[in-house]
């Protein structure tokens, strides 16, 4: 048993294109040499899903997770905009555990900036689209590599 990444880019008609974790690392790191003209200037939904393995082929979507990617109008990636994004949600999960008692119930005005940079990082897909995003995360649809 192991488990596998599987990220996919959509389109603005939901059609499903692969894209390699090697690759997503590569956009991050240089996005000057690892572009994407063909979303120069657009905001991207992704689906990153994790799924078992069982003697290497997937059995089983176990998270799944929608991140929005913007690039700038020469295709490359802003890895800035999508790390404060993935550090905005993870401080609006953990402070309120963090804050636990001490959460003071008597302020009236609520520091909100990390949930509304993180409600911009991600998205939510209906149930069809997120059952056509299961499948192909499982091998069982066919989708382009980019």
């Amino acid at each position: 048993m192991g488990l596998a990444c599987r990220r996919f880019l959509l389109d603005r008609d939901d059609t499903l294109w692969g894209l390699s974790t090697t690759k997503f690392e590569r956009m991050l790191r240089d996005p000057a040499k690892h572009c994407l003209p063909v979303l120069a200037g657009q905001r991207v939904r992704t689906a990153d899903v994790v799924v078992e393995l069982m003697d290497r082929e997937p059995v089983r979507v176990v998270r799944s997770t929608f991140p929005i990617l913007t690039f700038d109008a020469d295709g490359r990636l802003d890895p800035g905009r999508f790390e404060e994004q993935q550090s905005a949600l993870v401080e609006s999960l953990i402070a309120p555990v963090i804050a636990g008692s001490r959460f003071d119930r008597s302020q009236t005005v609520v520091n909100a900036t990390a949930r509304f940079v993180a409600q911009g990082g991600h998205w939510v897909p209906s149930r069809a689209l997120s059952r056509i995003i299961d499948e192909t995360a499982l091998g069982r649809r066919p989708c382009p590599r980019l």
